[in-house]
């Protein structure tokens, strides 16, 4: 299981050590150290679309008007921080957030 996030992201940190507590091998990516690659990302917003981007966040307030107006790749490529997260990779599929319903998806 892979979390993609920033280790500053208190939903990451909460994700991670809950499914840790729950014995599931996780791997932690902190994608502003790791970006993602073009095609991790291009399989994320085929899943997700631009829920993938974070449109409540400073950063995403702050992006110059042309990438407000750009595709989802493109903001998160210029500013990870934008990308909705985390994003929890298990096997072939993958969850957006730490709502109730990816946590009773993944907790026992």
């Amino acid at each position: 299981m892979i979390i993609y996030g920033l280790s500053t992201c208190s939903d990451c940190q909460k994700a991670q050590k809950a499914l840790e507590a729950a014995g599931k091998p996780v791997t932690f990516r902190d994608i502003r150290a790791d970006p993602l690659s073009e095609d991790e990302l291009a399989k994320l917003i085929v899943e997700f679309g631009d829920r993938l981007v974070d449109r409540t966040s400073n950063d995403y307030r702050a992006l110059n008007d042309w990438l407000k107006n750009s595709e989802a790749e493109a903001q998160i490529a210029a500013k990870p921080k934008v990308m909705a997260r985390p994003v929890i990779e298990d096997g072939e599929t993958y969850y957006l957030g730490w709502t109730e319903t990816v946590q009773a998806a993944l907790l026992p």
